[in-house]
C-alpha cells in the first residue's frame, strides 16, 4: 500500500456512514478533533522513539501517517499538494529553505 492508496481509502471513507467507519466518524468531529488525534499519535511515536522499541515505533508510525492523512482529508488539503511542496524543497539545503521561511 502507498500513501496514495491510503488517502484515496480516507477519502472515500469520508462519505461513509460514521456508525461503519472510524474515518468517518473522526472527520465528523471536525478538523480540530482530527489534528488533536493527530497530535496524540505523535507523541506516541516520539516515545516509542526514544524508548527504543521497534515494532511499537513501526506501529505508532503508521498511526501517524494515518491520522495524518485524515487531519489533510479534514482541511481538503490533497496529499499531492504536500508531494509537490516536498519536490519543491528538494535540492534545497535544509538550513536554507528553514532560512527563507523565516524571512517571509
Amino acid at each position: 500500500m502507498t500513501l496514495d492508496d491510503l488517502a484515496e481509502i480516507i477519502a472515500k471513507r469520508a462519505t461513509a456512514d460514521a456508525s461503519e467507519s472510524w474515518t468517518a466518524k473522526l472527520l465528523g468531529k471536525g478538523p480540530e478533533k482530527c489534528a488533536e488525534k493527530f497530535g496524540e499519535e505523535a507523541v506516541e511515536a516520539v516515545i516509542e522513539a526514544v524508548r527504543g522499541d521497534r515494532e511499537a515505533l513501526t506501529n505508532e508510525a503508521a498511526d501517524v501517517l494515518f491520522h495524518l492523512l485524515v487531519m489533510l482529508q479534514s482541511r481538503d488539503v490533497a496529499l499531492s499538494d504536500v508531494m509537490r511542496e516536498l519536490a519543491r524543497r528538494q535540492g534545497t539545503s535544509g538550513l536554507v529553505e528553514k532560512a527563507a521561511r523565516k524571512k517571509g
